[in-house]
């Protein structure tokens, strides 16, 4: 507070009432004198010996003149359950986990390898337009997802269809929206793996990156003030964070409290560019303590420790109503999406390696059939199940018409504004008369 306005507030101002006629210097040296006393008796002055009482910082002072250096530490350690063999290293970080719920565990995570692998090859028979593989990623959805609440709020960024598939988003759903048609939940309105699901408690993913993340703090701020015993999750990748929006995202969620948990997928690439050129410090957990955030980092090809460390940071979000920052380390196998090619920015040898030596399918299988969960014939049984599954739904929704063009001014407003509703007739006239020019026969009718 300046001196001004120390004064304007001051009840020792009182007193200046009565000094009036006295001299204008006299006057000035008393109102200081005054303030001066005023402020030593509101504020204690710290001696040099005392911790510093800078409002900005959380330290104490030093007479060696030392900068902080970011290479003379060893890194945030990264927390594991299992090593890649699929053995649990301390017993007591098992999750204890029924059967029922592992064996769930790697049925999703490999019906999602199935569903990509056949939406992948669509895509590049020009089929759809666009996809995006989940290759390598597959234990940071299910494991987060199962540590999860049902009524818990999703943020996903494009690359969290395993968390859908494990709150019970359908096959035929999954297609429908790739395809656009006209059983599609977005009526065919946006990219294919834009998923969303109002049921499901997840958000429409938006393209552009990091949007979501200050919808996440937001959202986490309203179930605060709700008095809501729920919390929100929000996902997005290691590129994403060298995005505005997240840090806004991140300030926002530790200054208000709010129970929201960023879950950074670090997959070693955005798009393109390497974690070397897209960052220079320790990865995106070093970021949370400088927010003011509880944060941790995870094996994520290791399911159950992602599975932990989630359930840790619900119960902080919930209970204590604090954000949580989670980083997974893990590995993008696939390429971006089907308009990348990664040959071109690294080696086969080294894509081989993760999708061979440290995938989290493998190494949740390996712990199954250590536990006589799971073997070759239940293996080949389910592969051949599952695809048929994903291939039956792929069929249906390639058959399927797309919406009736008219639903492309729907939607936005609550009804039809005069400027939108001469767009529609001019669309259906310029139609209609240039028919032949059109795949009409592909959607359904213009509706009225």
């Amino acid at each position: 507070m300046s001196l001004r306005g120390f004064l304007r507030i001051s009840p020792h101002l009182r007193q200046f009432r009565c000094m009036r006629s006295v001299p204008t210097n006299i006057r000035h040296n008393a109102r200081l004198l005054s303030a001066t006393s005023a402020l030593r008796s509101d504020m204690a002055i710290p001696s040099d010996d005392d911790k510093s009482q800078f409002p900005g910082s959380k330290s104490t002072f030093t007479e060696k003149l030392e900068f902080l250096q970011p290479d003379l530490y060893d890194g945030i350690p990264v927390y594991r359950v299992m090593d890649r063999n699929g053995d649990v290293i301390v017993p007591s970080q098992d999750p204890g986990l029924d059967q029922e719920t592992i064996v769930k565990m790697y049925k999703t995570m490999t019906l999602l390898n199935t569903v990509d692998k056949i939406l992948y090859e669509s895509q590049r028979q020009g089929r759809i337009s666009f996809y995006m593989t989940n290759y390598g990623e597959e234990g940071t959805h299910i494991g987060s997802a199962a540590a999860l609440d049902a009524r818990d709020i999703v943020f996903g960024q494009y690359r969290e269809a395993g968390v859908l598939l494990w709150r019970g988003f359908r096959l035929d759903e999954a297609m429908n929206q790739c395809y656009g048609n006209v059983k599609d939940l977005g009526k065919g309105k946006q990219m294919p793996v834009h998923y969303g699901s109002k049921d499901l408690n997840f958000y429409t993913i938006s393209s552009p990156l990091a949007t979501q993340m200050p919808h996440a703090s937001g959202a986490a701020y309203a179930i605060k003030r709700a008095g809501l015993d729920i919390c929100v999750i929000c996902y997005f990748g290691e590129g994403a964070a060298s995005e505005g929006d997240a840090h806004a995202a991140f300030n926002f969620a530790a200054t208000l409290d709010a129970p929201v948990i960023f879950f950074c997928r670090n997959n070693g690439y955005a798009i393109s560019t390497p974690t070397k050129e897209q960052y220079r410090g320790d990865g995106i957990a070093i970021r949370g303590p400088a927010y003011g955030i509880t944060t941790i980092r995870v094996d994520g090809n290791d399911v159950f420790a992602v599975y932990n460390v989630v359930k840790a940071a619900r119960r902080l979000a919930v209970e204590e109503s604090k954000p949580v920052l989670i980083e997974a380390m893990t590995y993008r196998v696939g390429h971006h999406s089907t308009s990348d090619d990664s040959s071109a920015y690294r080696s086969v040898d080294e894509v081989r390696y993760w999708d061979k030596e440290d995938h989290p399918i493998g190494r949740l299988r390996r712990y199954m059939i250590n536990k006589d969960y799971w073997d070759e014939d239940k293996e080949k049984t389910w592969m051949q199940e599952s695809r048929r599954n994903v291939l039956e739904e792929f069929a249906k929704a390639e058959t399927l018409k797309k919406p009736s063009p008219t639903e492309m001014m729907t939607d936005v407003l609550d009804s039809l504004s005069p400027n939108l509703e001469r767009q529609l007739e001019k669309m259906k006239k310029h139609v209609e008369e240039y028919k032949e020019h059109y795949p009409v026969s592909n959607f359904e009718e213009m509706k009225d």
